[in-house]
């Protein structure tokens, strides 16, 4: 049995503590997510991935998770691996 996603995190934001962590990560977890769905949608793996960016497939996996975030440089060839077009956006802060 397969739970959807969204009910899972609406469920997850009620929770004070749970959106105060998530405000601290983010950013950086969003790119990873963004990153890995990307990559889902080429329907390559880490490893496609690292061998067309000539890098270790654990590379692939950090910055995926959030945990190293990759320079621009690197964001243009992850794009470009996966057949994507990078775009880089600010958008205005929530009060």
């Amino acid at each position: 049995m397969t739970i959807p996603f969204k009910p899972v995190r609406d469920r997850w934001n009620q929770d004070p503590a749970y959106r105060d962590a998530y405000a601290a990560i983010g950013p950086d977890m969003e790119l990873g997510f963004a990153m890995a769905e990307a990559r889902a949608r080429a329907r390559l793996t880490q490893d496609d991935v690292a061998k067309r960016m000539n890098t270790s497939q654990g590379q692939i996996a950090r910055w995926e998770r959030g945990q190293v975030m990759p320079s621009t440089a690197s964001l243009r060839r992850y794009a470009e691996a996966v057949g994507a077009r990078l775009t880089i956006r600010l958008d205005p802060a929530e009060v």
